[in-house]
């Protein structure tokens, strides 16, 4: 505050005050003295004409003009593309609609039974809802175009293809293995 009162009497805030006072004696009460006449100024000796020593003329290099900078990306990688790109090889476009087993993620499916018969064996998957889906050898199975391989009699082998970084396809391999039910509970 600028004014702050104290019992009977108001006092103005130091730094206020300060800032006053200063500003009081730059102003300055009177003018400023006369310049000295050439009466009152004190001989001196005379003024030598010093001469600014030559400086030699320096000439600068050429430049040499260097042609315009444009990029070419070819051969090269775009920056703008992710390193890691776990994408599904498709080389048809899908017509056909996607399966219920399609539809879930690998580690969504739980591996329940392995029945085996003379011809080939075949599984039973069951979602998180509890519904069950029986596999075989060469269904389709996953979001990433998965496939089933092989079914063991522990395990069932799918194979997942995608492109890499570089474009080129690979093939990720997802083992689901089947959990053997304990006595007194489940698995």
């Amino acid at each position: 505050m600028f004014l702050q009162r104290r019992g009977n009497s108001w006092i103005i805030g130091i730094p206020i005050l300060l800032c006053l006072c200063l500003w009081v004696m730059g102003c300055g009460g009177g003018t400023s003295p006369p310049p000295p006449s050439k009466k009152e100024a004190t001989p001196s000796a005379p003024v030598k004409k010093v001469e600014a020593p030559k400086v030699a003329e320096v000439k600068e290099p050429e430049k040499k003009e260097e042609p315009e900078y444009s990029y070419n990306p070819v051969g090269k990688p775009d920056p703008f593309k992710p390193f890691i790109q776990l994408t599904p090889v498709r080389e048809i476009p899908r017509t056909a609609p996607l399966t219920p087993l399609q539809k879930y993620d690998i580690s969504q499916l739980k591996l329940v039974a392995i029945i085996s018969t003379p011809e080939a064996n075949v599984a039973l998957v069951e979602d998180a809802t509890g519904k069950g889906y029986f596999i075989k050898k060469g269904t389709l199975i996953g979001k990433n175009e998965g496939r089933v391989t092989r079914i063991l009699k522990d395990r069932v082998i799918i194979e997942e293809t995608y492109l890499d970084v570089f474009g080129k396809v690979k093939t990720n391999e997802v083992i689901m293995l089947l959990h053997k039910v304990e006595e007194g509970g489940e698995s």
